[in-house]
C-alpha cells in the first residue's frame, strides 16, 4: 500500500466508526460541527469522540462560518489537530484563525469550473492545506457531504504550493480512479461511506480505505 496517500472519513458520530478508520488506515478523523448536517456532533461528544480515538489519527473540526466565541469553545474543550472551514470565510478570516488557535488550518474550496481555480492560490497564500470539493448548488442546505464530485480533468496533475485534498463525491468504487485521474495524494469521504445521511458504514470505511490504499 502506498504510504503517501492520506484518507479522511469525515462526518464521524460514533466511536466504533472512529476506530474503524483509525484500523483501516484513515490518516485523519473529521467531526461537523454544523448543526444543519446529519452528521452533526456537539462539543461534548466530539470531545467524547477525539478521546476516544487512536494516537496518530488526526482528528478535524469541520465548521462553516464560525465566530470566535464558536471556536473558542470547540477548541478549549475538543483535543484537536486541524481546523477545517468549509463556509464563506475570506482569506483574512482564514489567516485570523489561523494565528489566533495556533492549529493548522484546511480551507475548503468549491470547484465547479475553470474560473474556480483561481481561488486555490488566494487561499494557499494563508491555509496550511487545501480541500479541493465540489462547489454544492445554489440552494444545498449543506456545503459539502452532497455526494456530487465535479469534473476531475480541472485539477489533473496540478501542484500547488500547498497540500491539498480530494472531496466530493468519491466512494469505494470511483477514488482510486480520482486518485490516478488527478494526481491526488490526500481524499476526503463523507457520505459516500454511508448507509443512510449521517450514517456511516464499517464496511464502506474500510473498502474505501483499502481502495484508496492499494
Amino acid at each position: 500500500m502506498p504510504a503517501n496517500i492520506k484518507v479522511k472519513i469525515c462526518g464521524l458520530t460514533r466511536p466504533e466508526h472512529v476506530l474503524a478508520a483509525a484500523e483501516a488506515g484513515a490518516a485523519y478523523a473529521g467531526f461537523v460541527f454544523f448543526a444543519k448536517s446529519p452528521r452533526h456532533v456537539g462539543v461534548d461528544l466530539a470531545r467524547d469522540l477525539a478521546l476516544e480515538a487512536p494516537v496518530g489519527l488526526a482528528k478535524v473540526a469541520l465548521v462553516v462560518n464560525a465566530d470566535d466565541a464558536t471556536l473558542d469553545t470547540i477548541t478549549a474543550r475538543v483535543p484537536l489537530d486541524m481546523l477545517q472551514l468549509h463556509g464563506h470565510e475570506t482569506p483574512e478570516r482564514v489567516a485570523q484563525i489561523r494565528a489566533r488557535y495556533g492549529l493548522p488550518v484546511m480551507k475548503a474550496v468549491g470547484i465547479a469550473d475553470a474560473a474556480d481555480l483561481a481561488q486555490i492560490d488566494t487561499y494557499g497564500a494563508v491555509a496550511d492545506q487545501l480541500l479541493i470539493d465540489a462547489k454544492p448548488p445554489k440552494d444545498a442546505v449543506l456545503p459539502g457531504g452532497n455526494g456530487l464530485s465535479f469534473d476531475w480533468r480541472l485539477v489533473n496533475r496540478k501542484y500547488w504550493p500547498r497540500p491539498w485534498m480530494l472531496a466530493g463525491g468519491l466512494t469505494p468504487e470511483n477514488v482510486a480512479l480520482a486518485i490516478q485521474m488527478t494526481g491526488a495524494r490526500q481524499v476526503d469521504v463523507s457520505s459516500g461511506v454511508e448507509s443512510a445521511p449521517g450514517v456511516k458504514d464499517t464496511t464502506l470505511i474500510r473498502a474505501f480505505v483499502a481502495a484508496a490504499l492499494r
